[in-house]
Parts: C-alpha cells; structure tokens; sequence
C-alpha cells in the first residue's frame, strides 16, 4: 500500500466551514451529553488511528488530567505546517478550524480511513473551553493555542524535536456548550482497547491523573483479534490453547461490493458466553446479520461434527445455540461497503450478510475439525454437558417459576414486601445478615420499600453452573421476589417488580465480598437489570459525629477531614508572618495542605526518597514544563538542595531532545530519575501545583491563636495540620461505623434508607472487557492471577477494616 510521499498542505481538502457547530452540536456530535462529550475524544483518537492505517504510526497516548482536560498523542507523521495555498495559514490551523477539512478525501495521503464518518478535529476546537496543539515534524516542535475554536496567535515553532514525528491535542471541553466536562475513564478505554486489537501492532495507552494512584491501562494486541481472545480468556482454564482463527471473503448480494470478514474463538470451562461483534470498527452490541450468521454456522457444525464422530449416542436431541456457546470466547469482525445500522448508537447490522458469514464459517469450522479432531471432541463433549446440565435447570427453573408465578402468592416467606404496587416506584433493599435484616424492616417506610435479608453469603456463581445456582436457597428467593424469572428464555424484564434493587451490605471485607458475590450474579445472570439502570448500592455513613446533643453523619474520609478542618477553624485561628488568618481562608489553605500530604506521598513512592520530594516543593525552582529541563541551570539548583540534604546526584544531558535530567541513586540503590518524564507524570505536576497554591501562606513558624490568649508556634506545615485537626477532634465524639446492626432503625432510615437525605451508587457498565476481567479474576478459579492482582493493588489500599 503506497502513500503519497508529500504529505504536505496540498493534500488538506476544504469541504465546508465551522459556523453552526457552537450553535447546534448535537448534529454534529450526537448529543451534548456524555455520549457526545466521549465522542470528541474518539474524532481525534481515529485521525491517530488513520495514521496507524496508513503505516505511519505505531503508538497512541491519551491521559486525562485532573481539570477534565484531555491529552492525545502519537508518533505519525504529524499534521502539516507549511502554509496551506487557498488560506494563507498553515495547513494545521485550517485542519483545527475547518469542518471537514483533512488529508482524507482522496486516494492519496490515506488509501484506508477508520474516520470518514467522522465530523473532524475542527468540531473538537470548536466545542473546548480551549484547545493546545503540539506538532513535532522536520526536526522542530509547533504550538498553537485556541479558545472556543479561535486561534489566539499563529502556529509557531517553539524548539527541537530532535526525531520525534507525531500530533499532541488537548483540550477541555466548553461547559457553556457540554452538559457535562467530566471524562469516564472506563468508556473511554472500551473504545480503546477495540482500536487496539482490531489494527494489529498498534500500541495504545490510557491513563487517569484523577485518580489515587493513577489508572492505566496499555493495550496491545499484536495478532489481532485471535490476540484478543487469549486476553479476554486470561487467568481461565481453557479448551484448546491456541484461538480457533480464520478469515474471508464473499461478494455481497445485487453488486454491492465484497464483504471481508474475520472470526476468532476459544472456549474456556467456564459456564457463561463472551461474545463481542464489530462492522467496520463499530462495536455492534446488539449484534445484527452478521452475529446471526456466526451463531447458526456454529450450532449446525458442531452438531454436524459430533454426529459425523458418533458422538450423540447417548444425546436424545441435538444440540441447541445456548448448549454449543457454553464457555464461548468470540470475536466476529466484518468491513463492507456501505453498511446498515439500526438507531443512531449504531449498535446492530441491518446488513443481509448473514448467509455469505454462515457460508465462511461452515467451510472453514469442518476444515478445522477434520484436521484437529481432538479439540472437536472436546468442544462437542462439553456441549453435550451443557445440554444434560440444561434440562436439570429447566427442572429447577420451573420449579422457582411455580413459586412465584401468581402476583405475590408462593413470595419468599422472609421477604417484607411492600404496599405499592406501581414498579417503578417500589424498592428492594438485600440486606446482609437476618440482624441487619430486622434493623431495616424496623426503619423503612413500608408503603414503597422492601426488604429480603439473605442469610450467610450466596452462592458464587462464577464458580457454579446454572442447575447447582437455581438449587441455592437465597438465590432462588432473589429470582423469586423480583419477578423476572431467570435465563434468556424466561428473563422478562417487564415483569419486575421493583424499579431499584440495592444491596446494603456492612462496610467492612465481609460486606464487602457478599456485595461482590451480589453483583457477580447480577452481572453473569441479570445483566439487563443493569443496563437499565435497576442495580444500587445504598451509601451508609461511615462516621458519626457527636458533641453534646447535636449529631452529624459524615460519608466518607475526605467529607470527614473537612470537617473537621471546619470545626478547628471555629475556635482557632492562625498567625503567619503577622497576618490574622481565619474562616474560609484558613480552611482553604489547610485543605490544600492536606491534599498536598497525599500527593507528596505518591510522589515519595515514585521517587523512594523524602528528601527529592521534599526539595522538589521549593519554590525557587523552575521545573514544570519542557522549557524549564532545557536549562541545566535548573536542575543545579535542585542539586544544590540535594547537596544540603546529603544526597548525591550527577545532571546528565539528553542530546537528542536538548533536555538535561538530575539522576541520583535511592536507599536500595535503584537510580531514580528527575527528568522531562517525571515532569509530565500526574503526581508531579499535582504536588507542584499544590505546593505554588499554599506558597503565598506557607511561611513558618505559624501560630495557632484561641480567643483565650492561648497561642501556639509550630515549626512547619505538617505539624501544624496534624495539631490543626487535634484541636477540631477536641471535645466531640467520633464513631466509625463499620457494620448496618450497630446502627437502631431510626439512624439506619436517616442516613441509608430515607430518600430524602440518603446516597445511592448506581451500578453500569461502562467497560465489558475490564468488568468481565475482573470478575474472573476476583470471583474465579486461577488462584495465581487472583495472588498477582492483590499484589498489584494492596499498597493502594488507604483504609482496611478486617
């Protein structure tokens, strides 16, 4: 596949202007919602995407930062930045400011395009608060800076780029435009990761600054979607060790071109079905022709297979779809021209190719069992087990629709239902433990909520089939009283009885695991109830505040600390540097510090040494941005504060990139590195900023005042936040709550169950694979995958009540 070799300003087309995006962006983008917000993330994700189809770039970066901006990055050729004939500015502003306009609407510059669909980068500037681009090409780095899509000063180049080829975007998106700024990390990766495995080779990273410690996840796949298989069956006992793989072409019907199809598969022993469609990159999740046509080619030669082997002797009937994908792992990828999607999210391929996908998968699944006719036998046996397994559930599964199949007659006997009839203004609590149970019947308001206390922790259905679940008492009062029945002939969501299903569990690790084994089944056998929106968990407080007859419940460790930070300030105040230093102020600074503890912390577990982390506060250093490591005299003067502390460090020069980093050794005799790379690391840049915030008041010796006369000199910051909260502790009463039957049915309605006052956490689902993943890992049988994982994440742990 060749490119034109001139990439270059002659090769960005103008379709149309900008004008209406700012007045009516949910034509452009779908919605102002988060699904539009997402969507911008993806324009300039496919243009790197794009890159990588045309042979020019093998890695993407995206990083969301703590004020919701986003960064996205690669290393392709980067967009042109000579001067573009027909606009007389160079060929990236009219890329930045131009609907439509790129290197895309000919043969030429890009043979294949994942992103024609798209509406552009343009229609990125146009909805962000601002926009900054960075380009490295010819050896030199361009910048350009934009507020609501206008440029505020020419592309100008600002340094070396030494070899370095790529585009870098960020921006923050506009909330006078947006409904909502705020990036979900897991949606984001879902998109990600399927850009990943479905172009071969293409190395993508995502991380979230947000969070504490930073999320991130690398996606590689380099065999494709067969690769993408042995990800999704990772930490699970599998079939056969290699993914069964194949690909193919059929012509379309009435001359409408050729459709090219790709199918990777794996079994595991599993009891649930993985499956994941995709039409020219789009994830179909609600499948279409081309799912149909994978799920039929499959039934019929597996059958065919077992029956050609003799396999069925003692099988009374054949094999059915749900029997022969019982521990399926799949992924079924088909590109066409011009395809047909049913709704606007493009979930399901109205396409009629179902036959030419049928056709692929018959001739090429009997070719792979003629010549691996082991691997058969035991796809076909464990078939067959399913089959057996399945008459045993429809046993049990009539026998739980009996139960309960006569409006409330045969409910469960410990179930308190409630007096409403109207679904969706009825609620049902799972309450951990018969105790907790009667606390909340005791406090509920009987007229719209209900509650089903389960006794011990339910069956974990990972680990079970589906016969041995509906045979477990508390799982089949669950079914029962919610009214939907179970499994994907019986499932009926119109049929529940309650509009919120919350579990409230005590919050501590048994609490915790029975939440855990709650939305495991929710999530393997109920997962409609989830997509919908049904599934809750109630938000009991974890503190309790008391001082004389006033009380007052706190949620959660960072409401806590302010406030208790709130109280200190009512009875104190502080002295710096002569100046009075009261309410709101005095809060504000001593939240920041107390942020700034934590963040110093994280950076200390990068850096493995105080002392750095320490230095790095300083204020007369200059060691923020790009410009600032080009300058060896500023990483001298961080080795000049080394040198006080006893620290030996060496300033070593990058020539490539004309940077200079300090490397010093830690106390196991690691080399650690102060460099352009930790510069642009989240904990960094967040104890930087926090340290320039609390500059302008961080002058000790402080002095603590009480009205008293009673004055206090602490000789530094972190003393003086640790007696701060001293004194707003003083004269009160703290109780953490650890379980709901410490609490008596008035408190537990105030704080968990009122809906008035109470919080609740909606579960979804944001990404399949991760949740899919985490569940086997947690949940299922591979005891050394589970090992690693809480080795991975125990230091990240802040609180653990055992």
């Amino acid at each position: 596949m060749a490119d034109n070799p001139t990439y270059d300003s002659t090769s960005i087309k103008i379709l149309e202007g900008l004008e209406a995006v700012r007045k009516r962006p949910a034509m452009y983008i779908g919605s102002t919602g988060e699904m539009g917000l997402h969507h911008l993330v993806y324009e300039v994700v496919d243009n790197s995407v794009d890159e990588a189809l045309a042979g020019h770039c093998t890695e993407i970066n995206c990083v969301i930062h703590l004020d919701n901006s986003i960064s996205i990055w690669d290393d392709g050729r980067g967009i042109p930045v000579d001067i573009h004939a027909g606009e007389g500015v160079s060929a990236a502003q009219v890329v930045l400011t131009k609907l439509h306009a790129g290197g895309k609407f000919d043969s030429n510059s890009y043979k294949v395009s994942g992103g024609l669909h798209g509406v552009g980068v343009s229609c990125v500037n146009a909805l962000s608060e601002w926009l900054h681009l960075e380009i490295w090409r010819g050896g030199q780095t361009w910048e350009q800076d934009y507020r609501q899509g206008v440029p505020q000063a020419p592309l100008k180049a600002t340094g070396k780029s030494g070899k370095k080829t790529g585009t870098k975007i960020t921006f923050k998106a506009d909330s006078t435009v947006m409904d909502t700024v705020e990036f979900n990390f897991d949606t984001i990766s879902q998109r990600l990761r399927e850009r990943a495995f479905l172009n071969k080779g293409l190395r993508i990273n995502i991380a979230d600054e947000r969070e504490d410690p930073p999320k991130a996840h690398e996606f590689f796949y380099e065999g494709g979607i067969a690769e993408f298989i042995k990800h999704l069956n990772k930490g699970k006992q599998v079939l056969h060790e290699k993914p069964i793989y194949f690909e193919g072409e059929r012509d379309m019907a009435n001359d409408q071109g050729r459709v090219y199809m790709e199918i990777a598969f794996q079994y595991n022993d599993g009891y649930s079905e993985t499956l994941f469609s995709f039409a020219n990159n789009i994830n179909t999740k609600d499948g279409g022709a081309h799912l149909t046509g994978f799920r039929t080619a499959l039934t019929r030669t597996i059958n065919w297979a077992g029956e050609q082997a003799g396999l069925f002797k003692d099988v009374k009937e054949k094999l059915s779809g749900d029997d022969v994908r019982e521990g399926l792992t799949a992924v079924i990828s088909v590109k066409l021209p011009q395809p047909q999607f049913e709704g606007q999210t493009k979930g399901k391929l109205n396409s009629d190719i179902s036959g030419q996908v049928t056709q692929v998968i018959n001739e090429k699944l009997q070719e792979y069992f003629d010549k691996n006719p082991a691997v058969m036998k035991r796809i076909v046996g464990k078939a067959i087990d399913a089959a057996r397994a399945r008459e045993a559930a429809r046993k049990a599964r009539d026998l739980t629709r009996r139960k309960g199949a006569l409006d409330g007659v045969g409910l469960p006997g410990k179930l308190a239902d409630c007096q409403e009839k109207d679904p969706t203004r009825c609620e049902l609590f799972l309450v951990e433990g018969e105790s907790a149970g009667g606390t909340a019947k005791g406090g509920r308001d009987r007229r719209y909520q209900a509650i089903l206390p389960l006794r011990g922790k339910i069956l974990n259905v990972e680990k079970a089939r589906y016969d041995k679940m509906l045979g477990h008492e508390e799982i089949r009062c669950m079914i029962t009283a919610m009214g939907t029945g179970i499994g994907k002939d019986d499932f009926d969501l119109a049929k529940l009885r309650y509009g919120k299903i919350i579990i409230m569990t005590d919050a501590d690790v048994d609490g915790s695991h029975i939440r855990t084994l709650l939305l495991t089944f929710f999530y393997r056998h109920m997962q409609p109830l989830i997509d919908r929106g049904h599934v809750f968990v109630a938000q009991p407080p974890l503190f309790l505040i008391k001082k004389g007859k006033s009380e007052k419940y706190i949620k959660n460790e960072a409401d806590f600390t302010k406030e208790i930070l709130r109280r200190a300030s009512d009875s104190i105040s502080l002295e710096i540097e002569g100046k009075k230093v009261e309410g709101a102020e005095m809060r504000g600074f001593l939240a920041s510090l107390d942020e700034l503890v934590q963040a110093t912390i994280r950076t200390e577990r990068r850096m493995r040494d105080a002392r750095v982390v320490e230095a790095l506060l300083s204020q007369s250093l200059e060691l923020d941005s790009r410009e600032n490591f080009m300058e060896e005299a500023n990483l001298l003067k961080l080795q000049e504060l080394l040198n006080e502390v006893k620290l030996e460090s060496k300033i070593v020069r990058d020539e490539e990139h004309s940077t200079y980093s300090l490397v010093f050794q830690d106390s196991t005799k690691a080399e650690r590195v102060v460099g352009l790379e930790l510069a642009t690391s989240p904990e960094y840049r967040r104890t930087r900023a926090l340290a320039r915030a609390v500059a302008p008041l961080n002058k000790p010796p402080f002095f603590m005042v009480k009205d008293n006369g009673f004055r206090e000199e602490v000789g530094d910051w972190r003393t003086l936040l640790a007696r701060t909260k001293e004194e707003g502790t003083r004269d009160i009463n703290v109780t953490r709550y650890k379980g709901l039957g410490e609490m008596n049915a008035e408190q537990l309605w105030d704080t968990t169950m009122n809906v008035e006052g109470r919080t609740l956490l909606r579960i979804d689902l944001k990404d399949l694979v991760e949740t899919d993943e985490i569940f086997s890992t947690l949940m299922g049988d591979d005891v050394e995958n589970r090992r690693k994982f809480i080795e991975e994440n125990a230091l990240d742990v802040r609180n653990l009540d055992i």
